[in-house]
């Protein structure tokens, strides 16, 4: 658990380090944050955070299979389109 607590942390500080000024609009018929947030988590992703509209899908950082990722998701679906390490 601790090192969850961490890897949270971790995943914050870099949610901060985000420019939001950089980030689009979501389209209207896109799923909300909420929406987005509860699909990632329904898929094993933990700590959602820096979720963010950005060129035409979510995008976010999260803790999957224990490591901090970057992804971008399907607007509409919130299915995940790339993830990397971060």
């Amino acid at each position: 658990m601790r090192k969850l607590d961490t890897l949270a942390a971790i995943v914050g500080a870099l949610m901060i380090g985000s420019v939001a000024a950089r980030a689009d609009k979501p389209g209207a018929d896109w799923m909300s944050q909420e929406q987005v947030t509860q699909k990632l988590t329904g898929m094993g992703y933990s700590h959602v955070s820096g979720l963010e509209a950005d060129d035409g899908h979510w995008e976010g950082y999260a803790v999957h299979n224990g490591k901090i990722v970057k992804f971008h998701a399907d607007p509409k679906t919130g299915a995940i389109l790339s993830e990397k390490p971060k």
